[in-house]
């Protein structure tokens, strides 16, 4: 009997697929900027284990004194990844079209960047056994309830000083558009009409206590975010993208596919705290 290969069978079978490094093209997906990427896994099942340590005191002796063991705890957090895909139907004459496929190639790196960023924060936590989507963000356990920020910086400086007082170093600030448009509006003082962080012909940087500031929708409401990028891990996949003319035989049409597996956790929650920004009043 034969043997059917995927040198004998129709492509619909083993269709072509091409992997992308991420970040070469989804670089500003959020997962890629605001997380530490420890490794990659494939699969819903298998997990990235990554180990950390709590450290212990160290303590002054005397001359000649033994010295004290010291007893760090040596601890882990799991890593589960979820697939993100989207497949694009479209007439042969359609994808034939001059311009379609760099059009829909585009359109699918869009789509899967939005959803990517926003799982990144909002993704709820999966419900036991299930280990994927992992959690979002703003739904890990134990992370840092920083109130509002209104009228001026000084809650986020005390959020950031917080950060850093658990041993964290913020690296980068989360923000919705609707809370960087009311933080734009902060004035220098009563009265004044200067904002405080530039406006009019030289606008504000993307940048607030010295930190990039990153403006995404997947951010709801008037929240923000300001985090240790280090104690947020992540695995990140590949972006596979495959074309198929044969799945869609019968109709003619072109498929195309395009996948990104990732997932995220923190190492430590008290190193990630959450804001809101009050606007000012009108």
């Amino acid at each position: 009997m034969a043997t059917e290969t995927t040198n004998t069978s129709s492509k619909a079978w083993s269709p072509d697929v091409t992997a992308f490094a991420a970040s070469e093209v989804i670089g500003d997906a959020l997962v890629l900027q605001a997380s530490t990427v420890a490794g990659r896994i494939e699969g819903d099942e298998p997990v990235l284990r990554v180990a950390y340590v709590d450290d212990d005191a160290a303590e002054f002796v005397a001359e000649g004194v033994e010295i004290p063991e010291a007893d760090p705890v040596l601890s882990e957090v799991t890593v589960a990844t979820g697939k993100v895909a989207q497949l694009v139907r479209v007439s042969a004459e359609q994808y034939a079209q001059n311009g379609a496929a760099a059009m829909l190639s585009e359109s699918v790196r869009r789509a899967v960047i939005k959803r990517a960023d926003t799982a990144f924060l909002n993704q709820a936590a999966p419900l036991a056994p299930a280990m994927t989507p992992a959690a979002g963000l703003l739904n890990i356990a134990g992370i840092i309830a920083g109130g509002a920020v209104a009228a001026d910086l000084d809650g986020l400086i005390d959020l950031a000083a917080q950060i850093g007082a658990n041993g964290g170093t913020p690296s980068h600030i989360i923000l919705s558009p609707t809370a960087w448009a009311s933080l734009r509006k902060f004035k220098t003082g009563t009265g004044s009409a200067q904002n405080l962080l530039g406006a009019g012909t030289t606008d504000a940087t993307m940048s607030l206590l010295g930190l990039p500031v990153l403006v995404t929708p997947a951010m709801t409401g008037d929240n923000g975010l300001i985090l240790d990028k280090s104690a947020v891990v992540s695995a990140v996949g590949d972006v596979k993208v495959a074309t198929s003319a044969e799945a869609y035989f019968s109709s003619d049409s072109v498929g195309v596919r395009a996948t990104f597996r990732f997932g995220q956790n923190v190492v430590h929650p008290d190193r990630v705290g959450v804001f809101t920004v009050t606007a000012p009043a009108a």
